[in-house]
């Protein structure tokens, strides 16, 4: 194994983290101290560099790591350096983008929840996120809106109606974390950090998510030919299972 050239790519949420925590730094020591001599390290995230950093411990998580990929994989960071990144706004044009914000806006003003709170739509690079509840929710009501959707469905209601409206846009819609969901042109999810790593000689490539059933926002990435999957309940059994990969 360790005559291989092997790289291991991470999700965060759900994976080395709990949803928007930071990581516990026993596992952190572990991923540098043990698996770095063994492997590559690699991250690949649909949040933007700032809440990456905010939950592996600093900006210097792009120096901690060989490869980080915000918004997965349209801002690219190797080896503490910037590479490239990518624009949605560019992508779509400013008319469609506002004309499906604004449906957004609309739809949710129709929907009524337990609480909502603010920053129902953030603009990212590469992605829009939306959340029903609203971003600057606490830790509880993020915890009781998770409860809430799974019984009423009503992250994928949205979607359903959000594909109806807006069928030939070539948009993708990837529910991840507790209270949002991910929406990018048809893509751009997380296989699209791979086309970064395809010229850089590995003999592996594993990805570990939790989020890996269809509709995930790791699915796609999951089943991707060019990586091998590994399915977590949580950032115990990451450590598990790398324990197993690498015999440690």
């Amino acid at each position: 194994m360790s005559q291989k050239k092997i790289l291991c790519l991470f999700d965060m949420d759900g994976t080395l983290t709990r949803p928007r925590n930071v990581i516990d730094p026993e596992l952190y020591d572990f991923l540098q101290a043990k698996v770095k001599p063994l492997s590559c390290l690699a991250l690949v995230g649909g949040s933007d560099f700032n809440k990456i950093a905010e939950q592996m411990g600093g900006n210097d998580v792009i120096h901690k790591f060989d490869y980080v990929f915000p918004e997965n994989g349209l801002i690219q960071y190797k080896y503490g350096e910037e590479i490239g990144r990518q624009n949605i706004q560019k992508f779509m044009g400013e008319d469609v983008l506002q004309n499906f914000i604004n449906f957004v806006l609309k739809y949710l003003s129709t929907i009524t929840l337990p609480v909502k709170r603010g920053t129902f739509v953030e603009f990212r690079s590469g992605m829009l996120n939306i959340s029903p509840i609203g971003r600057s929710c606490s830790q509880q009501e993020r915890d009781d809106f998770e409860k809430y959707d799974k019984k009423h469905q009503i992250r994928k209601t949205m979607i359903e109606n959000l594909s109806k409206e807006f069928p030939d846009i070539g948009l993708t819609y990837s529910i991840g974390g507790q209270i949002s969901f991910d929406v990018f042109p048809n893509g751009w999810d997380k296989t699209y950090c791979l086309k970064h790593l395809e010229n850089e000689s590995f003999d592996e490539i594993h990805f570990f998510g939790d989020k890996t059933d269809k509709g995930g926002n790791d699915y796609e990435i999951y089943i991707d030919k060019r990586v091998i999957g590994h399915k977590v309940m949580d950032p115990d059994d990451t450590r598990k299972q790398l324990e197993k990969l690498l015999k440690l």
